[in-house]
């Protein structure tokens, strides 16, 4: 990856929607070597997908929470938490962590009362969960902007 690749990754991080045309002019190319790495970006995984940025106040799942979790550490447990994890709507990230505890998940939601009974009827009813702990969002302070791609 040179100079140029990680050019493009800076300014479609910035905005996905930028046309062919627009990228090559920022980054100093014309558009058919510039749509030609592009597509080998795609092609090797670099560049993942584009999606929009929503607000979630906009959608009605304004209230967040960050969740710590503590699953058996036992493979069976873990795999099926993991796999029940992708059938929750509401939970919008989730990652395995090394050490305590041992999963964190970032939850969107209406208002508490939606966060309660996902609590109560999801959370705590997941296969081998042992313990769930809530931190709820009170301000994002940074938003996600995609990553640092300086060589």
């Amino acid at each position: 990856m040179d100079e140029i690749d990680r050019a493009i990754l800076r300014e479609l991080q910035n905005d996905g929607r930028l046309s062919n045309q627009e990228l090559a002019q920022r980054i100093g190319l014309t558009p058919s070597p510039c749509l030609r790495r592009v597509r080998q970006l795609e092609q090797d995984g670099v560049i993942r997908g584009y999606r929009a940025v929503v607000d979630p106040d906009a959608v009605g799942r304004g209230f967040e929470v960050l969740v710590s979790i503590e699953v058996a550490r036992d493979r069976d447990a873990v795999e099926s938490f993991e796999e029940a994890l992708q059938d929750i709507p509401d939970v919008v990230e989730a990652y395995r962590l090394f050490g305590s505890p041992g999963c964190l998940l970032r939850i969107a939601v209406s208002d508490l009362r939606a966060y309660e009974r996902l609590w109560i009827e999801q959370l705590t009813a997941l296969s081998g969960v042992t313990e769930v702990n809530s931190q709820i969002i009170m301000k994002r302070i940074k938003e996600p902007r995609g990553l640092p791609v300086d060589g």
